[in-house]
This record gives C-alpha cells, sequence and structure tokens, in this order.
C-alpha cells in the first residue's frame, strides 16, 4: 500500500472535525468508508493515529507528528492543480495574500492591478494582519505570502526574492493635542499622557517600548490595546490618545488636518518590509507574479530599491 490522497484527506477531515462522522459528512461519504481508510492508514503506518474518546478523536503523539506533514501534502497538491491551470490557460485559481496595513494603502493594490491584468482569472484574498498575526497565518497555509516588517526568518518562514522596501513609523497624535504647544519636546514628555497601541509582542508594540528604553525611561502603561487601525485614529482624533503609526496608514487624517507626526526628536524610524514564504515546499506561480509586481511597483515608488522594469509604470 501506499499513502494515497485519500488517506491525506481523511486523516485531515477527522483532525478538523474532531469525530468520523463529522469528518464523514464533510467529505460526503459514509462514515464506515471513512473508517475504513483511517484503518488502512493506520495499518500500512502501524501506529494509532487517534484515541477514541467519547468526546470525539484525539490525536496521538504519532498523529500531532503527521499532521503538519499532511498539511504540506495537501496544500502542495492543491498549489499544483493550480498551476498547471494556470499553465494551461485556465487559471481560475485563488492566490491568498497577508499583509500588514500600512502595505494596503498603495504598494499592494498597485502590484495586484498588475498581477490580474496578466491573470484575469485569478481571485486574490487579502488578509491584514500584524506580523505575529501573519506568521500564524502563513505556517496555517491561511494564506501564500506575507508582507510585513518584523517577521523572522526561521526554520520554517523565509524571505523570498530580493525585495525589500521601507517606510516610516512615527508618533501621532491630534493636530489640537496640548503637546504641541510645548517648545522642544522630547520623549520624556509623552510619557504621562494616554497612549492606545496593538497588544504585546507586535511590531508597532515592540516599537513603542524601544522609543522610551532609547531615552533612558521605562515605557508607560497604554490605556487602550486594540488591532482596530480605525479605533486607534479615532482615539488618537477624538481622545487625546498617542500612538506609533506607520505612515501611510493615517495619511488621509493627515491630509484632512485631523492628525498627525508628533515633533519630538527620536519619534520617527524607518522600518524594512519583506515578503515571506513557507521555507518548506514551493512557491505558487501566482505568488511568483505578485512578487515580480512588488518589485517593479516599489522600484517605482522608491527609485533605488531595485532596478526599475521595463514593464510600463502602474
Amino acid at each position: 500500500m501506499t499513502l494515497e490522497a485519500r488517506h491525506v484527506a481523511a486523516f485531515l477531515a477527522i483532525v478538523d472535525h474532531g469525530s468520523v462522522g463529522r469528518a464523514a459528512a464533510s467529505l460526503e461519504l459514509t462514515q464506515p468508508a471513512v473508517s475504513r481508510t483511517l484503518r488502512q492508514l493506520e495499518t500500512y503506518l502501524g501506529v494509532p493515529l487517534f484515541e477514541r474518546r467519547t468526546t470525539g478523536m484525539a490525536l496521538t503523539s504519532y498523529g500531532r507528528a503527521l499532521e503538519p506533514r499532511t498539511r504540506l501534502i495537501a496544500a502542495e497538491t492543491e498549489r499544483a492543480v493550480e498551476d498547471i491551470r494556470t499553465l494551461r490557460g485556465l487559471s481560475t485559481g485563488t492566490l491568498k495574500v497577508g499583509a500588514v496595513g500600512s502595505v494596503l494603502t498603495h504598494v499592494l493594490p498597485r502590484a495586484i492591478k498588475g498581477l490580474l491584468r496578466s491573470q484575469p482569472g485569478l481571485r486574490v484574498e487579502i488578509t491584514e494582519g500584524v506580523d505575529d498575526k501573519l506568521i500564524e497565518a502563513l505556517l496555517d497555509y491561511e494564506i501564500d505570502i506575507a508582507i510585513g516588517v518584523g517577521l523572522p526568518e526561521s526554520d520554517q518562514v523565509s524571505l523570498t526574492g530580493s525585495l525589500k522596501w521601507q517606510d516610516r513609523e512615527t508618533i501621532v497624535a491630534a493636530t489640537d493635542h496640548p503637546l504641541r504647544k510645548k517648545d522642544q519636546l522630547t520623549i520624556a514628555d509623552l510619557h504621562d499622557v494616554p497612549w492606545v497601541m496593538p497588544p504585546p509582542h507586535t511590531r508597532p508594540y515592540d516599537a513603542f517600548v524601544q522609543l522610551f528604553r532609547d531615552a533612558g525611561l521605562e515605557p508607560p502603561s497604554i490605556s487602550v490595546v486594540t488591532r482596530s487601525v480605525v479605533a486607534v485614529k479615532s482615539l488618537i482624533a477624538e481622545a487625546g490618545h498617542l500612538a506609533v503609526m506607520p505612515q501611510p496608514l493615517f495619511a488621509p487624517e493627515r491630509a484632512a488636518g485631523t492628525i498627525g507626526p508628533l515633533p519630538v526628536p527620536g519619534g520617527s524610524k524607518p522600518r524594512r518590509f519583506g515578503v515571506f514564504r513557507r521555507r518548506h515546499g514551493y512557491l505558487p506561480l501566482p505568488a511568483e507574479a505578485l512578487v515580480a509586481e512588488l518589485e517593479h511597483v516599489v522600484g517605482w515608488i522608491q527609485p533605488g530599491t531595485r532596478p526599475r522594469s521595463n514593464d510600463e509604470p502602474l
């Protein structure tokens, strides 16, 4: 016997649904058929993959070892089918992209425009998140590539291509914030005012902490913790909060005159972006094409980042 697609499908369905019955329903098969397929797989491997409990099926240590590999097999099989359809000119597949919010303001939309011009049948799904959530989504096969700032390379995640570009993150306040009346602001002046930030272990939060530690200060308590960009900007404009934000995210409000950078030495830092992929497996063809479009867009927006593409500027 060899490991077949039906074994992988049955195994993952049981993992995802917690019982043979629900797995069978999701696969539109009978329960005995799924039980038989699982039994074949366990016999082939010579180990039990699940513990049968009254509450459902729980993975054994053998099953936990098998799960990430079977997810890789299933994902790579799906990608291979989509790539073949692309090569045949039948591309109606889906490219799943994860990105931090500032990339969504101008860089990614322009790259997607170029991608869909060459692959009009393709569907692009976008997930917005901060770096920690993008890593989770990438490793869980919820996205094909992640565009972020603080994504660490590891034995599971790697930088793809030579694409790197930067913007700046800065301290942001309402245009009528009382601190703007003070001459020669310092970081110390920002310690006792309310802050709104994403939760710990995110890139913006780490930048906030480093801002004060670079000034020899312990960071203040954060008044409001949220991942919502809308909430952050509203609290800055309406409630007198400060935040560390990338400049593209508040560009419309800055143009409208409601919020903007707070002029304080050390309050603005560059940050470098990259495109990341799972280290194991191959990059789907649409993802490769999107990376090429991103390189083109970045070379156009930030000349000198890379040689400009020969394609017509978007």
